[in-house]
Parts: C-alpha cells; structure tokens; sequence
C-alpha cells in the first residue's frame, strides 16, 4: 500500500440492510495549498499541495495511487464524469472496459451513481475504491453503493477510506 493511504485503523459502516462491515482507513496529512487561488473550486473544495501541484483530496488521493503504479479515475458523480485532472480545465476521460464494466454492475445493483465512493483505481486485477472523507462522515447513499458493490462480488479489502486532514503550518 502507498506509505501515505497505508490503513492505519478501520472504521465500522452499517450497510442498509443492517448488515456492519469493517472498512479500511487511512488517515494522511496533507498540506494546504498556499498559491493563487484558481477561480474554479468546484463549489468551495479545499485545495491541497501534492508534489508542487493544486489539487482536491479526491485528486491527491489518485495521484498517490498513480505514483506506487496503479491507474484510476476521480469519479464526479454529480457531473457523470471519470476525472484524471482538473485545471485549467477537468480532463474526463473514459474506464476502460473491464473497469467500466464492473462500475455498470455496481451502478446496475446500486439504483444509480450517487454514493459512488471518490476515487476508482486499478492495478492488474487488483481495485480499488477510496472515499476521502475530511468533515463528514459515511453517508447512506454511499453505504448503499458500498453493499451494492459487495453484493456483486468485490471484496471488503478493496475500499478504503481516507480520514485526511491538513498538517499544521
């Protein structure tokens, strides 16, 4: 697992059906963003530093990822879009097929995109969901997605959710 999302506790999430599971949880620092601040902030996100770059958590969260090999996709699901970047302007690209299709079956079980968890990744035949999570806490929808997802065979190892918080300046 990468040093910075390597799980460090697990949290407890009631499913809808009353069924509780144990989900991974990573709790990383990450640093504020200290330069000029972009006009689009996708409604009032905070902004991160990784690496020199402006990012969201949700972007800072796949680079990670992408650093230590893996490939993957910020899912916008109030936009329908797959992200890899946001500035200047979001760069969406397409799953590739295997992936997509795995997302359809979830989607498919789920009732829709909503509770999607942030952030799909992929390594071999290895995935991934990551949730970042910084003031809130699970919501039902996502708890929904998240059964949805185990009921069409993912495995509880393959979400993780990211407590993140800023370092102290």
């Amino acid at each position: 697992m990468i040093e910075i999302l390597k799980p460090l506790s697990t949290q407890r999430v009631e499913l809808l059906s009353g069924r509780e599971i144990t989900v991974a949880k990573a709790t990383p620092l990450f640093r504020k963003w200290a330069g000029e601040m972009p006009h689009d902030t996708f409604n009032g996100k905070p902004l991160l530093e990784l690496n020199g770059e402006m990012v969201f958590a949700e972007l800072a969260i796949l680079r990670s990822f992408q650093q230590a090999g893996w490939d993957g996709r910020w899912i916008d699901s109030f936009h329908h879009r797959y992200l890899t970047n946001y500035w200047p302007v979001p760069v969406s690209e397409p799953l590739p097929v295997k992936q997509q299709l795995v997302f359809d079956r979830i989607r498919s079980k789920a009732g829709g995109i909503g509770g999607c968890f942030d952030v799909f990744c992929w390594r071999g035949r290895d995935l991934l969901f990551a949730e970042s999570k910084w003031h809130d806490r699970i919501l039902k929808t996502q708890s929904r997605w998240l059964e949805a997802a185990l009921d069409v065979g993912i495995p509880t190892e393959s979400f993780l959710i990211v407590q993140w918080r800023f370092e102290s300046p």
